[in-house]
């Protein structure tokens, strides 16, 4: 007799496969979300640093820090907007001072909120 050769797959191989591609998808994509997470805090970091020059240039011009991102005359970023809402608090003093406060929003906000001060104090230090 002549033994006829089937390919393919049987069910129980093709689940095997399901189940090891699931294990894979467990593992790596809360990696992922990570990496992802700490990249958008990288764009927000980022930007606080810029606002922060900017403090210190409207500083030298005026003798005061400037109360808002808009007074800055800056916006901002599109890669930041959608996770962070970034405001500025200026204290009296003396010294005068500021405070810069991005605050986490969305799926960004299991990341925590970040703040940069006219001292150079970034919080929270595990953050930055």
């Amino acid at each position: 007799m002549k033994s006829r050769f089937q390919g393919g797959f049987t069910l129980i191989e093709l689940m095997v496969v399901v189940a090891i591609v699931g294990i894979l998808a467990l593992i790596a994509y809360p990696s992922y979300q990570d990496s992802v997470r700490k990249g958008h805090r990288g764009d927000a970091q980022s930007y606080m640093m810029s606002l922060a020059q900017l403090e210190q240039q409207y500083f030298t011009d005026n003798r005061s820090y400037a109360g808002s991102v808009a007074a800055l005359n800056s916006s901002v970023p599109a890669s930041v907007s959608p996770f962070y809402t970034v405001s500025v608090a200026v204290t009296a003093g003396p010294p005068p001072g500021y405070t810069i406060t991005a605050t986490a929003i969305g799926s960004q906000a299991a990341d925590g909120n970040l703040t940069l001060d006219n001292f150079g104090t970034k919080t929270p230090s595990s953050s930055w």
